[in-house]
């Protein structure tokens, strides 16, 4: 479902800009993101956590903290008080339109709001941390040389990550004084850190802090070789599947499978549309079920799930595999197990004796089947040339009229 965009105001009456990603079907829970310091909503790990714990039917509220991306105010006039602030009415947005936010993740110094916001968001039951802090002032040494001239003239224009902000002494009072781990120790909440043990810009020396820091129940996953950032899809994806796994013992999932839209759910056949995410990501829907399709990256895409020809393959593949079994049980065979290998390939028509096709090239599926089991020759021939009589086979293998129309 696409995401719904919207504004709600901050404790100053500010608006601040927001994004609420949907699962397919209603909502199992609700959380609520915190980006990275000076990022915004739209960073590559935020959108990639967001659309991964969709698929984990885990709706994500994510927003830009005030005076970033699209969000009202002035970033100089902000400070970490002031996040926690911006945290704390976005959870309260959710619960008065869509629902109470059950979980709370936060990156980078988002990670250390979350941890301080969490005392006042009742509802929330469990606390994810990513790349945090544990002293809200690390963040000062993004400054460098420029600190002694905030300190002295007050206000100074920086520049974080290729772009200029104004920073006040007022934020560098604020957050060297906020004393994160005695508000740890009090957090009552389930909590999971993830941090990367080779994180230059936030060293893993801060995840130990915060656990130490923390009561049980506590977790610590590791990122491995991770950035900060999460660039790569692969890690974002990664931490996003860890954080929903793990959330299952704490939340309340309602469980629903009903689609959010009508359209979602056709009565009949497949429906295929396009996420939005990205070039070329679609969304599959067969019935109840939901699944992305994809090209690689180096096609485009985002390599967020199979390619249209994989589709093909796991067809074939798997209609071959449930047709083995069901004759098997049929005719009493002994067979442990089946695994199917596929590979597509275009080859020159010449190479093919057996192929009326003599010009240009054709599409060869190559299928390897593997037979376990106490099978005797003539009892795995059987099974192999079953394997050609499964209803995809046939219909690959056969003439196939394909109409399209226009759909209203």
């Amino acid at each position: 479902m696409p995401a719904q965009r919207f504004d709600f105001p901050n404790a100053r009456g500010e608006r601040l800009a927001a994004l609420l990603d949907l699962p397919e079907a209603a909502p199992r829970a609700y959380a609520v993101f915190a980006h990275c310091f000076t990022c915004g909503k739209d960073s590559h790990a935020a959108s990639r956590i967001a659309r991964a714990l969709n698929r984990q039917g885990i709706a994500v509220l994510r927003f830009d903290f005030t005076g970033l991306g699209a969000s009202d105010g002035e970033f100089a006039n902000t400070n970490f008080t002031s996040n926690i602030a911006d945290l704390v009415a976005a959870a309260n947005h959710l619960r008065q339109a869509h629902g109470a936010p059950q979980l709370l993740i936060g990156h980078s110094l988002g990670g250390a709001a979350v941890l301080a916001a969490a005392a006042e968001i009742p509802d929330a039951r469990a606390v994810i941390s990513i790349g945090a802090p544990s002293d809200p002032g690390h963040v000062t040494h993004l400054f460098g040389a420029q600190l002694a001239d905030i300190e002295a003239k007050g206000e100074v224009e920086v520049s974080l990550a290729g772009r200029p902000f104004r920073v006040q002494r007022q934020f560098l009072e604020d957050v060297t004084h906020q004393k994160l781990t005695e508000r740890i120790a009090k957090l009552r909440k389930a909590l999971l850190v993830l941090h990367a043990p080779g994180d230059d810009t936030v060293g893993i020396d801060n995840a130990t802090a915060i656990f130490i820091a923390a009561r049980h129940p506590k977790s610590f996953v590791s990122l491995d070789d991770a950035d900060h950032l999460l660039t790569r899809l692969r890690d974002a994806t990664y931490a996003a599947n860890v954080i929903a796994a793990w959330a299952e013992r704490y939340l309340d999932l309602a469980g629903a499978t009903t689609p959010t839209d009508a359209t979602a759910a056709p009565a009949d056949g497949v429906l295929v549309e396009e996420t939005g995410d990205g070039r070329l990501q679609q969304r599959v829907v067969a019935g109840r079920h939901r699944l992305l399709a994809d090209e690689p990256v180096a096609a485009g895409g985002q390599d967020s799930g199979p390619d249209p020809y994989s589709f093909l393959l796991a067809a074939l593949g798997t209609c071959t595999s449930m047709t083995l079994r069901l004759y098997a049980e049929r005719k009493q065979l002994p067979l442990d197990a089946v695994s199917v290998h596929l590979r597509h390939s275009r080859i020159h028509a010449a190479d093919c004796e057996e192929c009326e096709t003599k010009t240009g090239k054709i599409d060869r599926i190559d299928r390897d089947i593997s037979l376990r089991g106490r099978l005797d020759p003539a009892q795995r021939q059987r099974l192999l040339q079953i394997a050609d009589m499964c209803p995809v086979h046939r219909t690959l293998s056969s003439e196939i009229q394909i109409r399209t129309s226009e759909r209203p």
